[in-house]
């Protein structure tokens, strides 16, 4: 979880506590309506944890056969934006259900946009990340449930032009927690403003409900305003009646994937797989309204990619459908080369001509210019004055020689 504390609240009952004789909290981080969340340590393996202490009315992991099962589960997720699940447990001192997770050096995506909306390039790179860990618990048959900013921990990069990486926290906890006896006591694993409409109509939640909970979020992101506001209920039971409103200005590759996303019925909506295809496609300039997607060129043509998203009564392969106009098709031994445009061929021939053109001149200029002085021209020498008698005959001989 987010490492980032307030100061210490005085009177904290569970501040200094040593939670099933191993973890022991060392200051509160954040307060929900379900759980409090604190800074710890684990006493035997001597490293940082988060431990998630849960109130009082929350039940379920005091089944130590089922919490075994089901931690088994969840620890085996392994995925760079998936906060990792080290144990859950029932405490017998304090009489409290707690998580102990991985502590995560950053803060929450619902501080950081109080300062502002993501630029575009952040929320897809934050949309392909997340996407594709709810990718990989739906595919292990877990719902998380309450995907919004507070459950999205930004850890610092450490590589340059990335500031951070997004994880996503708090997975598979109504798997470990008995939801039915949350609900029984007025609680409900989800928040209003997140929670998919068949969630507020009652239905067992399944991956499309996450899918739902993410283009809500990532909307947020880009516009920092929450599409359904207000209080609990009235939040809740707008997206019933309307979808969310999402502005024009973000770019048509982003309102389309995002109302795809948001689609009221739950087969309409992409899978979280597909999502994180899409993400990578997106615009992520700042050209703002009318913005058309990334061009990619293919063959002699360029052409915008066109990605289909296909729900349950589209298609039954679970690949998601990507489809590229006017791409050539890989051969069976393996994917044919990438053409260069006629268009950059052309241009590159003509820059050829005009480079050779000017070299040839100058190789002309300078043979013009230096061949007098490499062979200056021919002159015939003046004749040797006539000297009489044998001096003259040698003079003469002398002259042939050199001058034949």
């Amino acid at each position: 979880m987010v490492t980032t504390s307030p100061p210490r609240v005085v009177g904290d009952p569970f501040d200094g506590v040593t939670m099933a004789e191993r973890y022991r909290l060392d200051g509160l981080i954040g307060r929900g309506g379900m759980a409090s969340v604190y800074r710890g340590e684990d006493l035997v393996l001597h490293r940082p944890i988060a431990v998630k202490v849960f109130g009082a009315a929350t039940e379920g992991l005091d089944d130590r056969d089922r919490r075994t099962s089901e931690i088994a589960l969840l620890a085996s997720l392994s995925h760079r934006a998936l906060v990792r699940l080290y144990d859950a447990a029932h405490d017998e001192g304090t009489g409290r259900e707690f998580l102990v997770m991985e502590l995560v050096d950053g803060r929450d995506l619902r501080e950081t946009l109080r300062s502002g909306p993501l630029t575009p390039a952040d929320a897809s790179t934050l949309l392909a990340d997340l996407a594709e860990a709810l990718h990989v618990i739906h595919d292990r048959g877990i719902v998380h449930r309450d995907v919004k900013p507070a459950n999205v921990l930004l850890e610092p990069a450490h590589l340059p032009g990335r500031a951070w990486n997004a994880k996503l926290a708090d997975f598979g906890i109504a798997r470990l927690v008995d939801d039915a006896r949350l609900t029984s006591t007025g609680l409900l694993v989800g928040t209003p403003g997140y929670v998919s409409p068949e969630q507020v109509a009652g239905a067992v939640p399944a991956p499309p409900a996450d899918v739902y909970a993410l283009g809500l979020l990532v909307l947020e992101a880009r516009t920092q305003q929450q599409a359904f506001p207000g209080p609990a209920a009235e939040s809740a039971s707008a997206r019933l009646v309307r979808d969310p409103a999402v502005p024009a200005e973000l770019g048509d590759d982003w309102v389309a994937l995002l109302r795809a996303m948001t689609a009221r019925e739950p087969t309409d909506r992409p899978s979280a797989l597909e999502v994180a295809v899409a993400a990578a496609a997106l615009d992520v300039s700042d050209r703002g309204a009318g913005a058309t997607a990334v061009t990619i060129a293919f063959g002699d043509v360029a052409e915008t990619p066109t990605v289909a998203m296909t729900g349950a009564a589209a298609s039954t392969d679970d690949s998601p459908t990507v489809r590229m106009a006017n791409a050539p098709r890989a051969e069976a031994s393996g994917a044919q080369p990438t053409r260069v445009p006629t268009e950059r061929r052309t241009a590159r021939r003509g820059r050829v001509a005009v480079i050779v053109l000017l070299v040839a001149t100058v190789v002309t200029t300078l043979w013009v210019l230096l061949s007098p002085l490499a062979a200056p021209p021919a002159t015939t020498p003046e004749p040797l004055p006539s000297v009489p008698g044998e001096l003259g005959v040698h003079l003469e001989q002398l002259d042939e020689a050199v001058n034949p």
